[in-house]
């Protein structure tokens, strides 16, 4: 019942503050990277997160049961936060590093590197959730802690979602020959080239103010839209014109030609640095104490018929796997709509940190609504309340900025309340298991968060990819581009609020309320008082 020292919550929350720059960077830009920097369709990208985290979920089980037996001078799960911590940043690096192959080359480079990832980042990540079980006894505090955790989690996602597309913007810089024309007071000629070859470059301008439109007849598409950017590759000395209209005062300097390939990586490459580093501070910072009962003996298959006669953590099973669903699906289709939809990329960037704001916010507050609601009420309050307001962006047009943002902010604070609720939920579940059948095997119940999330997030980047694809989605040819837009729509509005309204459907079977839980923590703390003096 060992209250944790704020010195000791923050070191925790630095870990899923590195784990969400792994997770949020995948989650939210791997999939338009793999289909508009790296060149993959967007259905194969689809099928490579399904199989590949449905494989990768099955690890987890096994990664819980390792946990479980791991005995070191540093405890069950804190030795392997340790271990992965610079294994995960190398592993990230390779994900968003793009060797010159072939179409079946890149396919075959994007499964290796993409599940060598996932089993480094299990290795990491189940014996990080599980840590927080066995930290305290105390079901509060670890409510308390998981709200800590939850802000650590959204401030990593805030700096790399937030960072990134700027980080990409300096270092894929290719300084290249821009000549400006003038045309009229808010109307320009531009033309570029460059010295090499650039596979995918993005255009811009600085301010993101002016529209463009290709005055080259030869690689204008038959719609040739006004956007704010193109998107194009370049061939050596080539010479590439556009119209740019709706900015005054343009000069050479203000226009951008961004190598994304390069900026991606480089921009990567670094922020695996910090998240190697804080994952040795939390190793440095955290104890575990709450261990199993002293008389239990290992047995494997005990444990999983344990696990699978405990109902609340069956019905976590399926509730983790439908709230990682609808949260995945947001965030991997915002850079694209943005892209897109909005022809405004690096609006992306603050829309994503508005609301990792938000994000924080809803953390915080879960603590004090889980205990005045109970933690099974207030999950099904808040999946109601997201995917309603979420559902909203469908009413939405290209140029109603403040009515997305809003949306977007106020549904992300419900949502928020979720994984903060979830993890910690796992921990009453691994004390359920204890206070009935006598026996403890946290990691491997802390497995299926990892297997929910990871299997959650392949599942919605098969239903963004095989969507996009049914409206012919091809990031580097402009015309697909603008046919996918219903579909791009579609994914950022009410397909996610389907998934939020089943999920709430399902979490009214959970039945650790708040009443059975105080109950279970009193017996089980009187348990382990009694063997204090055998200890000793």
């Amino acid at each position: 019942m060992e209250k944790l020292a704020l010195k000791e919550k923050i070191g925790y929350a630095l870990g899923d503050g590195a784990a969400n720059i792994a997770w949020r960077g995948v989650a939210t830009f791997l999939f338009i990277f793999y289909t508009d920097v790296f060149g993959i369709n967007p259905a194969a990208v689809g099928l490579l997160m399904l199989i590949a985290r449905f494989s990768d979920g099955i690890i987890d089980i096994i990664m819980g049961i390792i946990c479980d037996r791991t005995n070191s001078k540093y405890g069950k799960f804190r030795p392997w936060i340790l271990w992965t911590a610079i294994p995960l940043g190398i592993t990230l690096s390779l994900l968003f590093t793009t060797p010159n192959l072939g179409p079946t080359g890149k396919i075959i480079y994007a499964y290796v590197t993409y599940l060598t990832f996932f089993i480094i980042y299990t290795a990491n990540n189940i014996p990080y959730g599980a840590l927080m079980a066995v930290m305290t006894g105390d079901d509060k505090e670890r409510t308390s802690l998981g709200s800590y955790r939850m802000v650590g989690a959204f401030t990593g996602g805030m700096v790399v979602q937030g960072a990134l597309l700027f980080l990409v913007l300096h270092f894929g810089n290719i300084n290249p020959s821009v000549d400006v024309n003038k045309l009229d007071s808010k109307k320009y000629e531009v033309t570029v080239s460059t010295g090499q070859d650039v596979k995918n470059v993005n255009i811009k301008t600085k301010d993101g103010i002016a529209m463009f439109t290709w005055a080259n007849s030869g690689m204008a598409d038959s719609l040739n839209v006004p956007t704010k950017g193109k998107s194009f590759s370049m061939e050596a000395q080539k010479k590439y014109s556009f119209i740019l209209s709706g900015e005054e005062n343009l000069v050479a300097k203000n226009v951008t030609i961004i190598d994304q390939k390069r900026g991606y990586s480089h921009s990567i490459y670094l922020l695996s640095f910090f998240l190697s580093l804080f994952l040795m501070v939390t190793f440095a910072t955290t104890k575990e104490r709450v261990q199993p009962p002293k008389e239990q003996k290992t047995n494997l298959g005990r444990d999983l018929k344990d696990l699978i006669r405990n109902k609340p953590w069956i019905i976590l099973l399926v509730m983790g796997l439908l709230f990682n669903v609808y949260n995945s699906i947001k965030q991997g289709i915002v850079v694209i709509y943005f892209t897109h939809y909005l022809h405004h990329q690096m609006l992306a960037a603050t829309y994503m940190v508005g609301l990792m704001l938000a994000s924080i916010a809803g953390a915080m507050i879960t603590s004090p609504l889980g205990k005045r609601f109970g933690k099974r009420n207030l999950f099904i309050y808040a999946l109601i309340f997201s995917g309603v307001v979420n559902a909203l962006l469908i009413f939405c047009g290209p140029n109603n900025l403040t009515g997305i943002f809003t949306i977007g902010i106020i549904s992300e604070f419900g949502a928020a309340m979720m994984p903060t609720l979830f993890f910690a939920m796992l921990g009453d579940a691994a004390d359920y298991s204890e206070f009935k059948n006598g026996r403890r095997a946290t990691g491997l119940v802390y497995s299926a968060g990892s297997f929910a999330t990871k299997f959650g997030g392949g599942l919605a980047g098969a239903i963004i990819g095989f969507v996009l694809a049914a409206f012919n989605y091809n990031g580097q040819d402009t015309f697909a581009i603008q046919g996918a837009v219903p579909g791009i729509i579609m994914l950022m509005s009410w397909v996610p609020t389907i998934i939020a309204l089943i999920g709430a459907a399902v979490m009214t079977l959970y039945p650790l309320n708040q009443k059975k839980m105080d109950e279970i923590t009193i017996e089980l703390n009187n348990r382990r008082a009694k063997t204090q003096p055998s200890q000793q």
